[in-house]
Formats: C-alpha cells, sequence, structure tokens
C-alpha cells in the first residue's frame, strides 16, 4: 500500500548541493520532464546546473529539496527531456508532484512578470527571507498575486445545476465560476455569477472548501447554495446550456483533479449516500 508524499513548503534555500534536487523548469503552462518509457519524471538539478544556481525553492517532498526556474525561451529540450503542458501530468504523476508543479509555474510566472518596478521602471531585487521582489528605489514590494474566484454548486432539493460553458472545447457540463471583483464579498459574488450567467437567485450560501488553481493562476473559493427563484436564462456569451441533473442523470463532468468535482461528488453522496454514490 503506498504512502501518499508530504510537501514541506519553504522560500529561504537550504546550504546544501542542489544536484540532487527536484528541478521544476517552466515557462507559461509548460514544464520540462524527461520520459522513460512513457512515464514521465522530473529532472533533478544535476541535469541542468546552470538553471539551478538561480533557481527558487520551493520547498521538500518527502525531504528531497524542489527548486523552479524559468525555462530560456529559445530552450531546446536535449534528448530524453520534452516539453509538455503541466496539465496534462494529471494522474500520469502522483498528486503530490503535480500540486507542486503548478506552484512552481506560479513561482515562475510571477517572477518573470515582476523584474521591473511598475511605478518607475526600475528593475526589482529579490527580498532575502522572503518570497517577494521590491523596487530599490521606491521600495514598492511585489509579492505573487492570486486571483480569487468562487465556483458554486447550486442545488434545488434532489438535483444540482451544472452548466455547459460556451468556449469549453469538450462538451462538458460542471458547476458556475467567476472571478471576485473589487469591493465585493466572496458570497456578493456567487450571488451575481449565478444571477448574471443563468439568470437565477440564490441562497443559504455555504463555504464548501478551496482549491489553488495555478493552471487559470487563480485560488478557487468553492461554496454551495440553494436555489431561491427564477427561471434558466444563460449568458449565452458565458453558458451554452443550464440545466438542473440529478445524480442518477449526470452529464459528462470534471474530473477529480477539480474542486468542481469535489462540489458535485459530496452533493452525490449526500442525496444517494456513500455506497452509491461513486
Amino acid at each position: 500500500m503506498s504512502t501518499a508524499l508530504h510537501f514541506v513548503p519553504g522560500h529561504e534555500p537550504p546550504d546544501r548541493p542542489r544536484d540532487g534536487a527536484l528541478l521544476f523548469l517552466a515557462r507559461g503552462m509548460d514544464v520540462l520532464i524527461q520520459e522513460h518509457e512513457g512515464a514521465p519524471s522530473l529532472p533533478t538539478g544535476a541535469a541542468f546546473p546552470e538553471l539551478a544556481a538561480g533557481a527558487h525553492y520551493l520547498g521538500a517532498l518527502d525531504g528531497q529539496d524542489c527548486y523552479a526556474a524559468l525555462l530560456p525561451e529559445d530552450f531546446t529540450p536535449p534528448e530524453g527531456f520534452t516539453k509538455v503542458l503541466a496539465r496534462s501530468l494529471y494522474k500520469r504523476v502522483d498528486e503530490a508532484r503535480f500540486a507542486v508543479v503548478g506552484r512552481a509555474i506560479s513561482i515562475v510566472e510571477w517572477d518573470l512578470t515582476h523584474r521591473f518596478c511598475g511605478r518607475c521602471g526600475t528593475p526589482t531585487q529579490l527580498v532575502p527571507g522572503e518570497r517577494a521582489r521590491r523596487c530599490p528605489v521606491d521600495h514598492t514590494p511585489f509579492y505573487p498575486r492570486i486571483a480569487p474566484a468562487i465556483i458554486v454548486l447550486v442545488t434545488r432539493g434532489d438535483t444540482m445545476l451544472l452548466g455547459r460553458n460556451a468556449t469549453f472545447p469538450e462538451p462538458m457540463f460542471s458547476t458556475l465560476a467567476g472571478f471576485v471583483d473589487p469591493g465585493e464579498t466572496l458570497e456578493e459574488c456567487v450571488a451575481r455569477e449565478v444571477k448574471e450567467e443563468v439568470g437565477i437567485d440564490v441562497k443559504n450560501i455555504r463555504y464548501f472548501g478551496s482549491q489553488p488553481w495555478p493552471y487559470g493562476r487563480s485560488l478557487m473559493v468553492g461554496f454551495t447554495a440553494e436555489y431561491a427563484g427564477g427561471d434558466i436564462v444563460v449568458d449565452p456569451k458565458e453558458i451554452a446550456e443550464a440545466h438542473f441533473f440529478s445524480p442518477d442523470n449526470l452529464p459528462r463532468i470534471p474530473p477529480r483533479l477539480s474542486i468542481a468535482r469535489q462540489l458535485i461528488d459530496a452533493f452525490c453522496e449526500r442525496v444517494k449516500g456513500p455506497a452509491q454514490s461513486s
């Protein structure tokens, strides 16, 4: 029986060689991996010592140091290595490594986009002891930024509201979601997004859980809510169609990776019972 790996985050690099550390090399949503007989693995610092030397420390995965660095724009992977879309590693690597991949691409993106001060254009400097860059002229700090977004499962009795995104390339139904506006509470965002996307009102908004989602550079904050009135009228720019579904008649839904699926599975378990909801 396998034991889940344990990741301890950190930002201050330890005083030890980086040759044996896992090295997460990323650019945009791509990450560099090794392929051996169809099985992906992450390189170590020994494979790319120059990139490892300037990499950001992420923490330790079961005691193995983890670093992240930007893949140069003109980088050509050597034999045995390939760039892949980070999301494609889901279920191809263990969940702990997959989570660190997400952390790595977020840190690399932050470092790339905050190398100059947004106020005066001066090159920023890394701040010792913090995950931050700072302008040496006006001392403006730049921390990794996360865009908060809500995701909500609306229920009506023993049914749940699922919508098909108008721009999503696959015919999949999911929960409703949207980014939080300035000056808006999370609960206000839930009510507004549901109203805007499908035209109905909700009540009894309750927090469910959260999930960092670096593949959209956001923090997904999950909620449940109950139908309070109105007819479904979708915003065609956002939603192609939306309907209430019972647990016994579900369309294609998101994979277990996502908090959307966690919301759906939790509701199915509540309605059908744990023995029948898998």
